[in-house]
């Protein structure tokens, strides 16, 4: 066992180990969101398998041009090595509490006395020899594929042609077996989850809402999330006594998957069941642009129909089951062509509508549904008579317009937070009302994107592997540590695991928008006439709810 395991330590790469030390300890810096151990422990481990990949890579294209190697014994090479970086491992995880309190300040969340340094390297540990044992597998395919090759191309064309195929293999393998048995599992995970009927959400009685007996869309094809999104918010009686003024029954449709067999068929269908709800006769109207699973945030419904006392109608289509970003990845136009088809529907009736008559039409959506709401509408069709305004939150950084409204911004204005032109058309904000811009006045469409500079779906950028984004340069958005460093490679990796655990985060924080910003939001985009006692009134009553104990919102 002892000759194993030293042949093992012999047999790694000097470099790759100086390397893998170097982004273990970089990875222990702090990115955008706080971590537990685990998620520490895997990171770094997975960083430090990428720096040993890296040092790897260049010893054999060092050998590959036949320059000539350091003399000198692996062994002693590799203890050096492992003798300095442990030093350095030690110094870095003592320092981890620090840099994780350094957000966890910044996010009034309660501090840690210890990142469980121990845990962290155990798991790490783990997670870089899975790596490269992984990375072995690999190599001995590609050895294996240009051995061969050899005897028909000369020996270096077979090691890059060996090199490539093994690549193919790999793929293939992922994408074409595990990729895909992992899919079909989630996808039938997701669906039976959709399927199920809860207890404690029954099928409403109210022939006005969508899903009861009278409605032309049946309670159990809503799905889970439509069902919850029907089912939920404040009720006409709930939102008086609250004002104590009379208020409207807020209308809201949503139309599932199960509802009806194709895109068009489901648009068509909530419009006939809006008109049957007479959703047309309210003050507002709002088409919101659900997530991947279906879910509508109530945070921003909710809000919308206090604020405006009821009178306020909203509609959903349901496109998927799958989480955000397993439907981004493997049915990235069902979202946007669901988005499109309902705009379609909505605002061809809407148009044909009395102007005086009609209600002030709106988009929403939160993370991909804003994506695809931003996508649902052609300028080229509305420019004649536009839709009144847009609250879009927490867009992902793959929404083409948020990325050229971002490039495009006044250049005394940070990344994180974009001034556009004269802010007469859009207009950003995040924890702090920053809709109210002195001297700015809006256009005949108010549009604005709620988002957190801590938000990493939507401050990922591929393009960190090789430079720094330009919302990390300074001034820091108030909720990103400043302890936050750029390094090649890892940051992109960093960036990577934030997106993953970015809902975790507590309300006003990270992927998680708190109701008293989406209050802000929707004053500014629908133009409301509100006094500032009835606008802290709302927003202690959605603080209240959104306390742990507090409600459901």
């Amino acid at each position: 066992m002892k000759r194993l395991l030293l042949h093992l330590f012999v047999s790694l790469s000097t470099s790759g180990l100086a390397l893998g030390f170097i982004f273990f300890a970089a990875s222990l810096t702090p990115s955008l969101m706080p971590r537990s151990f685990f998620v520490q422990g895997a990171l770094s481990g997975i960083a430090a398998a990428a720096g040993y990949l890296l040092g790897v890579t260049f010893t054999c294209f060092w050998k590959y041009l036949e320059l000539p190697m350091p003399a000198g014994r692996r062994l002693a090479g590799n203890m050096v090595v492992c003798g300095l970086g442990a030093a350095l491992s030690v110094l870095v995880l003592w320092r981890t509490a620090d840099w994780q309190n350094s957000i966890r300040d910044l996010w009034h969340m309660e501090r840690v006395d210890t990142a469980e340094p121990f845990s962290v390297a155990f798991v790490a540990i783990v997670a870089f020899f899975i790596a490269v044992l992984i990375g072995r597998l690999f190599r001995l395919t590609c050895l294996f594929l240009s051995e061969w090759l050899s005897r028909f191309v000369p020996r270096r064309v077979s090691l890059v042609i060996g090199g490539i195929l093994a690549i193919a293999l790999f793929w293939s393998v992922v994408n074409g077996i595990l990729l895909r048995a992992a899919l079909h599992l989630a996808d039938r995970s997701f669906q039976r989850l959709d399927a199920l009927l809860e207890d404690g959400v029954p099928m409403p009685s109210d022939p006005a809402r969508t899903g009861s007996a009278a409605s032309l869309v049946t309670w159990k094809g809503l799905g889970r999330q439509g069902r919850s999104f029907i089912a939920s918010g404040p009720t006409a009686t709930e939102i008086s006594d609250f004002w104590k003024t009379p208020a409207r029954e807020p209308l809201r449709t949503y139309v599932g998957l199960n509802n009806a067999e194709t895109i068009e068929e489901r648009a068509k269908l909530a419009l006939e069941e809006m008109k049957r709800q007479g959703a047309f006769d309210r003050s507002f109207l709002v088409i919101i642009a659900p997530t991947g699973t279906g879910w509508i945030d109530p945070a921003a419904m909710d809000t919308l129909e206090y604020l405006h006392d009821g009178d306020v109608a909203s509609v959903g289509l349901q496109y998927s089951y799958l989480a955000s970003w397993l439907s981004l990845l493997v049915e990235p136009e069902y979202g946007s062509a669901s988005a499109r088809a309902l705009f379609r529907e909505v605002y061809g009736y809407w148009t044909r509508l009395p102007r005086q008559k009609r209600p002030k039409l709106y988009l929403h959506g939160l993370s991909l549904g804003a994506l695809n709401s931003q996508v649902s509408a052609d300028i080229f069709d509305i420019v004649a008579d536009p839709f009144q305004g847009a609250l879009w939150s927490g867009p992902p950084f793959a929404s083409r317009m948020w990325r050229e409204v971002t490039a495009a911004r006044e250049p005394q204005s940070p990344a994180w937070l974009p001034r556009f032109r004269d802010g007469s058309l859009i207009r950003f904000t995040n924890q702090t009302n920053q809709l109210a811009i002195p001297g700015a006045s809006w256009g005949p469409i108010r549009i604005a994107y709620l988002q957190y500079a801590s938000d990493a779906v939507t401050f990922f950028d591929p393009n960190s592997f090789y430079r720094e984004p330009a919302w990390m340069r300074h001034p820091r958005g108030p909720d990103v540590s400043p302890s936050l460093r750029w390094f090649p490679a890892l940051t992109m990796l960093q960036l990577l695991v934030d997106v993953a655990i970015a809902t975790s985060a507590p309300m006003g924080f990270g992927h998680v928008y708190a109701p008293a910003h989406y209050i802000d939001g929707w004053i500014a985009v629908t133009d409301a006439k509100v006094d500032a006692e009835r606008v802290e009134a709302l927003k202690r009553l959605f603080a209240q709810r959104s306390a742990p104990g507090g409600g459901n919102d």
